[in-house]
């Protein structure tokens, strides 16, 4: 697996300004500009009506300490959307700099739901039956807490049920300018 290391690098060239009001931004320069900030690669799953679910997610958040929360937002035309909502219970999985198969097999849209789990070791979540990687760094189990409405995606916030530190001395698998990141080493 080849993840570039996350290294000081010549600043990109500047975002053009736009004078006007809202919807003058187009998708791909929020995108560049969205891009700029690193983030942490997660695997979510959860298990619908006896079925195997999951994606790989970057938009994952820690909300509050009282009560225990945490997000991670959804797109809602993809069958994961379905299947966490009717759940109600789902597991995260952050993911390692070694993880960079397993983000990109579960980001990949249209992939068989049969078998999708098999080449990557996990454990069943006790309190959510949730698949959990075993190479992950932690994983959290959450229940639903909330979901809010983000545009295209919706905000599902989960309280979060169990924590476990499994590889915390390993470093994180990072996504940064539409690439997966070390830090500072290549994987």
């Amino acid at each position: 697996m080849n993840a570039e290391p996350l290294q000081s690098q010549q600043p990109a060239a500047p975002l053009p300004v736009r004078e006007g009001g809202p919807g003058t931004v187009s998708v791909a320069e929020f995108r560049r500009a969205a891009g700029c900030f690193a983030t942490g690669i997660t695997v979510v799953t959860t298990v619908a009506d006896g079925v195997d679910h999951a994606m790989t997610a970057n938009a994952f958040t820690s909300v509050s300490l009282d009560p225990l929360l945490v997000l991670v937002c959804v797109e809602k035309t993809t069958r994961f959307h379905a299947a966490i909502l009717a759940s109600g219970r789902w597991a995260v999985s952050v993911l390692a700099e070694s993880a960079k198969e397993a983000a990109a097999w579960f980001a990949t849209r249209g992939r068989p739901l049969e078998g999708q789990l098999n080449r990557f070791p996990h454990d069943r979540g006790p309190h959510t039956g949730a698949a959990i990687l075993r190479d992950s760094m932690a994983s959290m189990e959450c229940r639903t807490h909330a979901v809010y409405d983000g545009g295209d995606h919706s905000i599902v916030v989960g309280e979060v049920l169990a924590v476990r530190a499994m590889n915390p001395q390993t470093s994180p698998l990072l996504y940064f300018r539409g690439g997966y990141h070390t830090l500072g080493r290549a994987t």
